[in-house]
């Protein structure tokens, strides 16, 4: 029987000077399954000022280290490339860094913040000086302009200084022929703090001659001056920052990966139920890890740790159906490669059948049968390969479709050579089939398995459809099994005896389909067949009643008889229903795979034909057979895996998972690929 690991409950009680070292260790080794009562999230912690500080200050170090990286445009590659394996809880010399680099990055970042801010000023300053230059008004109306405030006149360096340092980058100091003489400008706005600061600088007007008009030279080419060395200076910072991206790039990286795993150990240890002097560490373990588990933390802690451990059923919440039991499933690759499929419906609850291994063979059988081809199917099993842990870097990302792409492609190949198909061609494997055939059997064939209605292949199709609607019986089958081996464990035993997807009703399908087998090969009814469906269909109608009559409970009719015999009627309706849409709806697996040799014939007649054609017929025939190919791989090839899913969904889970489980998730840094 295929279950999922036995699991354990624990409980880590451990001193405070040794939580950080443990919930790394767990952070690392990804066993516990965090679980914590209610009443310890609840719980008050003692003297706990301490570690709120420590909380707060790596906090405000994480986020300086984003700042910093976003400042550099290196946070998405940092947040990435995140790597738990690699981190350790930071030092004091990686406090000291980080400090050492914030400084040096605020100071490149104000630095180029400053120099923006000048050349914007700059910029604005001289296109309106140019403007009124180009006026030729009086140069008394210059304190007419709409944006700025200039005021030329004598200031010596000194006085310069002084009013640079005092209004930032609020002025702009532009130094005339004289050293002394200069033009100082700022917005409208600061022309107050601008005369203000002047004066405290002893700065003396210079007296411009009455009728002077336009702009002095000097003030425009010194505003070019100073702007172009301004733009100089913006260049020089920017190669700065980059050389520091180059150079930095390793270290804020080692940086955050550091200051994340203490970020992430904090937050942890503010949910945990903790005094003064400890912590407590709660959640699910698997039973084969606990022994290990505890071994690590003692040698961690040098024996400084209590653990108790507890069984499912040694858990009052699990008792009570208020907590379920973590989920974990253990496979080979060729299983493991399939729990997506699971996963997304829904996990098993615990204790119960683990339906994985069904699924991984069910879906390469169904898609190997809709979409038959060899060399299409060699191409799937290629991507395979290419998404593998071994293959191609680029696509790691798909890392998680490679067993499922190399089983469906192989059983894809496998269908090919039955029905001869090689990229959509039908006449390369004819000779080969012929020989095989002809060795084994005595009597050669050209084909194995003949999709294409023709007249002297109907039979053959049928038989095919025939052999669709068997295997939609077999996976139907699985499903109740399952489902009645499940109810049993969880000591539900009326819906194991006496539901329509418990024994009766597997009873009334079997014996259903063993009626229809029998008309089919022209065997006639008897008065015992009415026996053989009534007698599970009085289970399925009757079966709350004979439960608690079994049971010595009172009988199930708290609304009535009538209430209660339309429920009855109803659900034996929707049993035949149900089994009869289930077993038909595996007609569209034969449909599905017909629909694949027709597409593949129009495929192999189209570029057939265009190969005929004079000079590029050929050419043109080969890029017909490439592009027809390629839509058959990646449309149908979609539309094929979609239906199997599909049918995997609301034909085979739809008999068992009446309830689902919770994932085992276990606390971890880093997490690659889903347990």
């Amino acid at each position: 029987m295929i279950r999922p690991r036995p699991m354990k409950y624990v409980e880590i009680y451990v001193l405070s000077r040794d939580v950080d070292e443990v919930i790394e260790y767990l952070g690392r080794r990804a066993l516990l399954h965090v679980s914590q009562d209610e009443e310890g999230e609840t719980t008050k912690k003692q003297g706990d000022e301490e570690n709120l500080e420590r909380s707060e200050r790596i906090r405000k170090q994480l986020e300086k280290l984003e700042d910093i990286a976003g400042y550099l445009q290196l946070y998405e590659q940092l947040k990435a490339a995140f790597s738990g394996d690699l981190a350790q809880l930071p030092t004091e010399a990686d406090v000291q860094l980080l400090q050492t680099l914030g400084k040096r990055i605020d100071s490149i970042r104000n630095r180029e913040l400053e120099n923006k801010q000048r050349i914007k000023t700059l910029e604005e300053t001289l296109h309106e000086a140019q403007a009124f230059a180009n006026l030729k008004a009086p140069f008394s109306n210059l304190d007419q302009l709409s944006y700025l405030t200039l005021r030329i006149g004598h200031l010596d360096p000194q006085g310069q200084a002084a009013v640079a340092q005092a209004l930032g980058d609020r002025v702009v100091i532009i130094p005339l022929s004289d050293g002394n003489k200069v033009v100082a400008a700022a917005s409208r706005k600061g022309r107050f703090a601008l005369d203000t600061e002047l004066k405290k600088a002893s700065f003396s007007p210079l007296v411009v001659p009455e009728g002077f008009s336009g702009v002095p030279e000097d003030l425009l080419q010194g505003l070019e001056v100073t702007l172009l060395q301004n733009k100089a200076e913006l260049e020089a910072i920017i190669a700065e920052k980059k050389a520091l991206i180059g150079e930095s790039s390793p270290v804020l990286q080692r940086l955050y990966n550091n200051f994340t795993l203490a970020s992430i150990i904090e937050d942890l240890k503010s949910s945990l139920r903790s005094s003064k002097n400890a912590y407590l560490l709660s959640g699910w373990v698997p039973a084969s890890e606990l022994k290990g588990l505890v071994k690590d933390l003692i040698n961690l802690t040098d024996g400084r740790l209590s653990v108790r451990s507890y069984n499912p059923d040694e858990r009052k919440k699990v008792l009570a159906g208020e907590e379920k039991v973590p989920v974990s499933l253990d496979h080979g690759n060729f299983v493991k490669g399939f729990q997506g499929v699971v996963f997304s419906y829904g996990a098993p609850l615990y204790g119960t059948i683990d339906p994985t291994p069904f699924v991984a063979l069910i879906f390469t059988l169904l898609f190997g049968i809709m979409f038959g081809d060899l060399g299409q199917g060699f191409v799937l099993f290629l991507l395979g390969l290419a998404t593998s842990r071994k293959g191609i870097k680029t696509l790691k990302s798909f890392r998680a479709y490679s067993t499922p792409l190399i089983a469906v492609g192989l059983s894809s190949m496998l269908m090919g050579l039955l029905d001869g198909e090689v990229f959509a061609n039908e006449e390369i494997l004819i000779r080969p089939t012929r020989i095989v055939t002809g060795f084994l059997t005595g009597h050669p064939v050209d084909r194995i398995l003949t999709l294409m209605p023709e007249k002297d292949s109907m039979a053959k199709l049928f038989v095919f459809f025939g052999f669709t609607i068997g295997v939609g019986v077999l996976i139907n089958s699985i499903g109740l099994i399952i489902n009645i081996i499940n109810q049993i464990i969880l000591k539900n035993y009326e819906k194991a005896f006496f539901s329509k997807t418990g024994l009766a009703g597997a009873l009334f399908f079997w014996y259903a389909l063993s009626m229809g087998v029998r008309i089919i090969l022209g065997q006639p009814l008897g008065w015992f067949d009415a026996v053989g469906l009534g007698v599970p269909a009085i289970f399925i109608f009757w079966g709350p009643v004979l439960y608690r009559l079994v049971t010595h409970q009172k009988p199930a009719m708290e609304h009535g008889f009538l209430v209660f015999f339309m429920e009855g009627f109803v659900e034996i309706l929707e049993t035949i229903s149900t089994y009869v849409s289930n077993t038909v709806s595996f007609l569209r697996v034969g449909a599905f795979a017909l629909s694949h040799a027709v597409l593949s014939f129009i495929v192999f007649t189209l570029s057939s034909m265009v190969a005929k054609q004079a000079i590029v017929g050929p050419a043109m025939g080969i890029l017909v057979a490439v592009f027809g190919n390629l839509i058959i791989i990646v449309l149908e090839g979609m539309i094929v895996a979609i239906q199997v899913v599909r049918l995997q969904y609301y034909e085979f889970f739809s008999k068992f998972f009446t309830e689902t489980g919770i994932p085992y998730t276990p606390f971890r840094f880093q997490r690659e690929v889903d347990q």
